[in-house]
């Protein structure tokens, strides 16, 4: 009797908004996160930006030294996000000039999308930047998606509507900035995505979340909001096979127990953002 080829089982992790800003906390809670990637034996690795706090050459280089093991074996693949852009604008070329790239590693494809702007070199403006260009440029990379591959957009910022979640961000849209807003066009991405790809992953708001959308093509849609990894001390593990999830995605805890960040958080690099505006109008 003839024998059925069956595809292997892999896993893929979701990580995001590590914001290391060089403290021994930032570096505890990122080590003790690989050291769970690496025991959940994943296959490969997304990080959905904000990998730094303030986009400083400095911590780029602590996330290189910390994720060595993965970046060195082509299991991790990253794009930028809004508090990667200030500072020395460490993200601003981490997508070779590209707003979206492919990248496709064993049984997966992804395509990669850069949801940040210019205005995002200012500390204070968070929200992302998606153009009807960008999105037709995802439609015509999916076209090129294997059809043995699960297949998955990376997005910084959400892409639907998502509750505040603190004061500045309710103070944002009570004001009518956009801040705190979904990326303008994510609907129209979502949209046009839904049948052609399986997940939307990406990260911004820190408190993860899920939406699952159904298709009649008869591919559902899912996205993904992985929160705050560092924060949580926890991801998401995704089971595939021959371009398929398997069940649901499973929760990898690391050792360090969940400790979100208050606003305090961001009070230091906000003053030293206004003292070098500051200087630079002087002087």
């Amino acid at each position: 009797m003839p024998t059925l080829l069956r595809m292997p089982l892999r896993t893929l992790a979701h990580l995001s908004d590590l914001h290391l800003d060089l403290s021994p906390d930032s570096d505890a809670s990122a080590q003790a996160l690989l050291s769970a990637v690496q025991a959940s034996r994943a296959d490969h690795v997304v990080l959905t930006g904000d990998l730094t706090h303030q986009g400083s050459r400095e911590e780029y280089r602590r996330f290189v030294d910390i994720f060595a093991p993965l970046l060195d074996t082509g299991r991790l693949t990253f794009i930028p996000g809004n508090h990667d852009r200030p500072g020395e604008d460490v993200g601003g070329a981490w997508m070779d000039g590209l707003k979206v790239r492919t990248v496709e590693r064993p049984g997966v494809y992804f395509v990669c999308v850069d949801s940040t702007g210019e205005h995002n070199r200012n500390y204070f403006a968070s929200h992302g930047e998606l153009s009807l260009d960008t999105v037709e440029r995802v439609e015509a990379a999916l076209d090129a998606a294997p059809h043995d591959a699960l297949v998955a957009v990376l997005v910084h910022h959400h892409v639907l509507p998502l509750p505040e979640e603190s004061f500045p961000e309710r103070l944002a849209t009570r004001m009518g900035w956009p801040h705190a807003s979904e990326l303008t066009l994510g609907a129209e991405l979502v949209t046009r995505v839904q049948g052609r790809c399986d997940l939307v992953l990406h990260g911004h708001r820190h408190q993860p979340c899920e939406t699952v959308l159904d298709t009649a093509h008869g591919r559902p849609l899912r996205v993904f909001n992985a929160g705050s990894s560092t924060d949580l001390g926890r991801f998401r593990l995704f089971q595939h096979s021959d371009g398929r999830l398997l069940g649901e995605p499973q929760w990898c805890h690391s050792t360090q127990p969940e400790r979100p960040r208050t606003a305090g958080h961001n009070v230091r690099p906000a003053l030293q953002y206004l003292v070098t505006q500051l200087g630079m109008a002087l002087f």
